[in-house]
């Protein structure tokens, strides 16, 4: 039996890909290539033996699907694949509908057909919209701010239809904070196309001089420092949910949300200030506008997710900045330098 990850060359799912192959899974993936790179593939087979099959396609190719599941055994689903850049989805909204939402139906359709029901989906904190209060809960209020926010938020509402028609449907649906970081080894990371639209991979840019300064998108939060403040979990913590989740849907049926973050805030100065100190590097930064869209305080409650998963994360913000600084280093053009 073989596990289906969709978008598995990406920065979550190529790190989920190595600890199930540690794990002894087999594992398939399936991605078109268009926000990762090949190279990813050698690099996991450096880090670990195991089985792994790559398929180069769109998830949205229902034939190709149905040959993967007809070939490969599949038992269970976890699911990244699809755009995931706030600021475009707000310029090409129809593309991020069309993409992940009908990649997404495509997949249900084919898992349906061929009696596969247990699946791990990759949802977001932004689900949350701007929250009423912090931390947040898996009960906290629901709504989205951006079409990408909508498209999460749309899937997670029809996976909970799904499961609510069928007994038989496990899904586990994991609502990511901020995922940072890097493999220890510092052969796989994050590798934005373009300008980095999050804080850690574009502060490392600048770390290693590749652009001149950080944004600081206002000052004037009701924060410590006035600068927003995110839960920042380390992406091998991340990736270690998933295989917790999978587990999980051995044991129970239905729909089930789980927040995966650390519990706790770090402001945007603080990640700039510490990723100074580690690297050893002047990052210059100056204070800019507030983004339209953008919320003062967000960080998770964990509690649910240690215990109905016996999971929680384990690496600190400097052990984070620590990874992400030596996959940089490493690779300061990201996967490109290996060509």
């Amino acid at each position: 039996m073989s596990i289906l990850v969709t978008g598995g060359a990406g920065y979550i799912g190529s790190h989920t890909v190595v600890q199930l192959l540690e794990a002894g899974e087999l594992v398939v993936v399936v991605d078109n290539l268009s926000n990762s790179h090949q190279e990813v593939f050698n690099r996991i087979r450096t880090i670990t033996s195991g089985e792994l099959v790559f398929v180069e396609g769109d998830l949205r190719d229902a034939q190709l699907l149905d040959n993967i599941f007809k070939s490969y055994d599949i038992d269970s689903v976890i699911h990244f694949a699809g755009y995931k850049a706030v600021g475009e989805s707000v310029s090409k909204p129809l593309m991020y509908y069309q993409n992940n939402i009908l990649s997404t139906l495509t997949l249900l359709e084919v898992m349906q057909k061929h009696d596969c029901n247990k699946l791990v989906f990759s949802s977001s904190a932004t689900v949350y919209g701007d929250p009423e209060t912090v931390p947040i809960t898996e009960q906290s209020p629901l709504s989205a701010t951006n079409p990408y926010g909508q498209t999460k938020l749309m899937i997670e509402n029809i996976l909970k239809d799904m499961a609510s028609a069928d007994a038989n449907w496990r899904i586990a649906v994991l609502r990511y904070f901020n995922p940072v970081g890097a493999h220890s080894s510092g052969l796989i990371g994050e590798d934005p196309n373009g300008i980095p639209n999050n804080l850690m991979p574009f502060v490392a840019k600048v770390a290693v001089g590749q652009l001149p300064q950080v944004n600081v998108f206002g000052d004037d939060y009701d924060t410590p420092d006035g600068t927003g403040v995110r839960d920042y979990i380390h992406v091998v913590d991340l990736a270690a949910g998933h295989l917790a989740a999978l587990n999980k849907l051995k044991q129970q049926s239905g729909w089930q949300a789980y927040n995966l973050g650390t519990g706790k805030g770090y402001s945007v100065l603080d990640v700039i200030n510490s990723f100074a100190d580690i690297s050893e590097r002047e990052i210059p930064y100056q204070i800019a506008p507030r983004r339209a869209g953008d919320i003062a305080t967000c960080y998770a409650s964990v509690d649910y997710s240690k215990q109905a998963l016996n999971w929680q994360a384990k690496a600190d913000i400097k052990q984070i900045i620590k990874d992400h600084w030596n996959w940089q280093q490493q690779n300061p053009n990201g996967y490109k330098d290996a060509n």
